[in-house]
């Protein structure tokens, strides 16, 4: 078990739901990336702009995210995020995989 690289693993596990949790926060609230990171870091989510930025330019280009630019008092104007109708579907198709999943795993674990 000592050749399994377990922080490469999460690695990947979090990044394969990292799209996921990014819809999840901005169903909630509007964000510019710099307060995407940091909450998604609160969640021990830890995320560096270099694949923050991508993926934010992705879910735009699929017509998930809109944007808007805002004046802000700490330096220049902030790019806010927000879900389309489109984003806010997929969302809600992704809880419902997600706790499909959720099922499928705890059945598996707690299977004898």
């Amino acid at each position: 078990m000592n050749d399994i690289n377990t922080e490469n693993i999460k690695s990947q596990m979090r990044r394969g739901v990292l799209e996921y949790c990014v819809l999840s926060i901005l169903n909630k609230n509007d964000a510019y990336a710099s307060s995407l990171i940091g909450e998604l870091k609160a969640a021990k989510m830890i995320v560096v702009e270099g694949t923050l930025y991508p993926l934010l330019t992705r879910q735009k280009n699929q017509g998930l995210l809109n944007y808007r630019w805002e004046e802000s008092l700490q330096g220049p104007p902030r790019k806010y995020y927000s879900l389309t109708e489109k984003g806010k579907e997929l969302l809600a198709e992704m809880d419902i995989a997600w706790e499909d999943l959720v099922e499928t795993i705890a059945f598996l674990r707690n299977k004898k």
